[in-house]
């Protein structure tokens, strides 16, 4: 099967929501499930789209992930809240710790959540992007499972731990950043090991410390942080955030989603969402950031260069053109689909686009 089979993103949505219920995840909840592992693809994050969905539903069965989790929500000041996730899906909890955040963050100008005992949950840009709909601004953080280690070491202690912020523009998209603070998202390197390819060198070291191209020592080993020691200050702010002030598991006390199929893997999150209307005028900050964009992209540009993109506008790109032509989904993803459709009893309907 070509690896570049594209499917209608309605129709996956519609497949992962079917097999999430039938795991016993209630309905609406598998929408939300699904409406954000689709979104990955369609912004080119398959790495944390629909290819993890299998794990999801093995973790599910093993009773590692509580299907039905209900959100618990301590409040110690008016715009603060603490939510312990109860062991549920990383991507519903978010979402809906997401939407107890709107209302304060309307009413305070700036609101903030810590999230504990919850798992991984895809991409950040997907919970920024929605804030920007709605004219507001998230920053969001998240501790992972341990793949990166400390300057000078080669033990896996810190996660990837991406940073996100969104900007809403006139624009027809988002500014949206959102980086890990590894050299490299560890979901490439597990795509590159499931697909049985090699990994670009300067990516990871193996257990010992070693570089390495293999995919599978680099899983075993630890992935290089980006811009060296800063990239771990940068990781070390996140677990602080996510991990310490959340109550969550800190550092290499973070299950893995993969490694760890007798535990929990209790991640933490951290939101900081801000109303633009408590500093100015909400179109006035529109112009304002469209007026940064334009100048950003007029700057002069290197021998080759085309054009200067800002970052969310190459990912706001792709998704017009998958919405328009198919997300692509790899044959291994595939036949975990089908797979998962035979033990549900779910009937098969998912077919390439232009079939």
């Amino acid at each position: 099967m070509d690896e570049q089979q594209r499917y209608k993103p309605q129709e996956v949505r519609d497949l992962v929501t079917r097999i999430a219920t039938a795991a016993g995840v209630p309905v609406a909840d598998a929408g939300i499930l699904a409406e954000a592992l689709v979104d990955a693809d369609l912004h080119g994050k398959s790495t944390h789209g629909v290819s993890r969905l299998n794990i999801y539903i093995r973790r599910i069965q093993r009773g590692l992930i509580d299907p039905q989790a209900r959100l618990e929500v301590t409040q110690r000041r008016p715009a603060v809240l603490a939510v312990d996730a109860g062991n549920g899906l990383g991507q519903v909890q978010a979402v809906k710790t997401l939407e107890r955040l709107v209302p304060l963050a309307r009413q305070h100008g700036v609101a903030s959540a810590t999230v504990r005992r919850s798992q991984h949950f895809g991409c950040l840009a997907y919970y920024c992007n929605r804030a920007a709909r709605q004219g507001l601004v998230l920053m969001a953080m998240t501790n992972c499972e341990p793949a990166m280690s400390p300057v000078g070491g080669c033990e896996a202690f810190f996660g990837t731990n991406p940073i996100a912020v969104s900007f809403p523009t006139g624009k027809g998209f988002a500014l949206a950043i959102d980086l890990a603070t590894s050299r490299i998202a560890r979901g490439k390197i597990i795509a590159a090991h499931k697909a049985g390819r090699p990994i670009p060198e300067g990516w990871a070291l193996d257990p010992e410390g070693n570089p390495t191209t293999d995919a599978a020592a680099a899983l075993a080993g630890t992935v290089l942080a980006m811009a060296g020691h800063k990239g771990v200050a940068l990781a070390t702010l996140v677990e602080l955030f996510c991990g310490v002030l959340s109550g969550a598991a800190v550092g290499n006390q973070v299950g893995s989603m993969y490694k760890h199929m007798d535990r929990a893997q209790n991640v933490g999150h951290f939101f900081a969402l801000l109303d633009p209307a408590a500093f100015m005028e909400p179109d006035e900050l529109v112009r304002r950031v469209d007026e940064m964009i334009d100048r950003m992209k007029a700057c002069r540009r290197r021998p080759g260069v085309e054009e200067i993109r800002v970052p969310g506008e190459g990912a706001a790109r792709h998704a017009a053109f998958c919405a328009e032509h198919g997300i692509p989904v790899g044959p291994e993803t595939i036949e975990e689909f089908k797979g998962l459709c035979r033990e549900y009893g779910i009937s098969w309907s998912l077919q390439p686009v232009g079939r």
